[in-house]
């Protein structure tokens, strides 16, 4: 996350109070995670003198975003990765999209030019996604 100007930051919390930095912190790490862990947002190069335009080159959707969100949080968290989120104020796919706007009015993130904010709207069910995205395998546990 850029925080070059945390006046930026200052102002956006005093204008949205619906999240807090760890939540824009928390989402740009998920972001973070999608384009390294995931791969997602990497655009392939077939010929070795072709380069991919800087703005393309990690590029990665709304809907991939959820995605990695939901991932991460569970990679991270587990079997709390629900209330973790809700804490920061993530209860749906919706309040992903309003923290990466936020970040982009304020200029810490970028969009493509077909990007929209409506790109996070009813992705999936969050909540329900993460009750049931952590599993114990419990036959996995008693063979140790």
């Amino acid at each position: 996350m850029n925080m070059e100007d945390p006046q930026k930051f200052f102002e956006l919390l005093k204008k949205d109070h619906r999240f807090s930095l760890e939540s824009y912190r928390f989402v740009n790490d998920a972001l973070t995670y999608a384009q390294n862990v995931m791969k997602l947002g990497k655009k392939e190069v077939s010929e070795p003198a072709g380069e991919v335009a800087p703005e393309e080159e990690d590029h990665v959707t709304g809907q991939d975003l959820c995605v990695a969100v939901c991932k991460f949080a569970l990679e991270q968290y587990g079997y709390m990765a629900k209330l973790v989120l809700h804490n920061l104020g993530i209860r749906k796919t919706g309040d992903i999209g309003d923290i990466v706007y936020n970040m982009i009015d304020i200029g810490c993130l970028r969009r493509a030019e077909n990007d929209r904010r409506e790109d996070f709207d009813n992705v999936f069910d969050l909540a329900h996604d993460l009750e049931n995205g952590f599993q114990i395998d419990y036959k996995k546990s008693q063979n140790r």
